[in-house]
């Protein structure tokens, strides 16, 4: 089954853990903790290098969706279990960052140097 919208990705994620039963252990404080396991793992392919995107091979970048993926996963079902659209919140995220950082502030901003 292909997916494309988020959420379809949402609905065929819950599926399956409904499938499987898994819903007693998707606690808010476990999925929460999960989210920031993963996003770990994920930072760990990052850790000792400072690669430019195109110097990644197949292989690394194989690993890296296996781990933005779990992230996600984890992220989507906190969202169904407390019931957060998260399409609309991150739309009203991205109207609020509007409002903290307009263009014109964001173009004349120094670059750090890291």
């Amino acid at each position: 089954m292909e997916c494309r919208s988020l959420d379809e990705l949402q609905k065929l994620l819950d599926e399956f853990i409904a499938q499987r039963g898994w819903e007693v252990y998707h606690r808010p404080k476990n999925l929460s903790m999960s989210v920031a396991i993963e996003a770990v793992e994920l930072m760990e392919h990052f850790q000792w290098c400072d690669k430019d995107p195109e110097e990644f091979g197949e292989e690394e970048k194989k690993e890296i969706a296996e781990e933005m993926a779990d992230v996600l996963h984890y992220l989507l079902r906190l969202a169904s279990v407390l019931d957060i659209d998260l399409y609309e919140a991150s739309k009203a995220k991205i109207a609020k960052n509007h409002k903290r950082f307009p263009v014109e502030l964001a173009k004349t901003m120094k670059k750090s140097g890291c």
